[in-house]
């Protein structure tokens, strides 16, 4: 399978969510397919997303049960465990795409902001792990909004360094792993990177 197979699937996910906002302004429920038993494991798409409650990848996309390999952590950040996750799926499964999906006001990434904007603020040892995953993507951000003297507009600067961040975890995600290289040097894995709008339940890829 080539990316002509992984561009498909993200067509697929870019109708799913159009369908997803569709049913949100109507008022029909989002349909959910029944608990069955699968014998065999394929998931379409890998996704890399935040932990946030508002944001259920299956229901966004408009996927049914074993469609999408999903994983979720607190400001879709990159580490060790995740690539790893990426890369099983990857080589067991055959998954040709990898979606790093962000959201607007991202607690984990406002948490980030604030961090540089108050170096006092204290966050536990775990978070504060999160917070320097995500602090190389924001502090070019923070940097260029504070040069002028001006007062900062926290919320252009959290809405910017969201999607910062996700491209920061694309790029990690494609030069972070020898296997994941690999395959998107070869065409074999397209990964791309995605914002969703929990105002609006709209996915804007950023690549669009």
């Amino acid at each position: 399978m080539s990316n002509e197979y992984a561009k498909q699937i993200l067509n697929a996910l870019k109708v799913g969510n159009d369908r997803y906002v569709e049913n949100l302004s109507s008022t029909k429920k989002t349909p959910l397919s029944p608990p069955a038993l699968v014998k065999e494991h394929k998931p379409n798409a890998i996704i890399l997303g935040c932990s946030d409650a508002r944001v259920p990848v299956e229901l966004i996309f408009d996927q049914g049960l074993g469609d999408l390999f999903v994983i979720r952590v607190a400001g879709n950040v990159v580490a060790p465990s995740q690539i790893g996750s990426i890369e099983f799926a990857a080589e067991k499964f055959g998954t040709r795409l990898v979606v790093v999906l962000g959201h607007s006001h991202c607690g984990a990434v406002t948490a980030c902001v604030e961090a540089l904007i108050n170096p006092d603020q204290y966050y536990s040892p775990n978070l504060q792990s999160i917070v320097d995953r995500i602090r190389p993507s924001v502090l070019n951000l923070h940097e260029i909004a504070t040069a002028s003297g001006d007062d900062v507009d926290m919320d252009e600067l959290i809405e910017r360094s969201v999607r910062a961040n996700v491209g920061m975890s694309v790029s990690q995600i494609k030069y972070g792993s020898r296997i994941l290289e690999d395959m998107v040097r070869q065409g074999d894995l397209l990964v791309v990177g995605a914002e969703y709008d929990v105002a609006t339940g709209k996915v804007h890829f950023l690549d669009d």
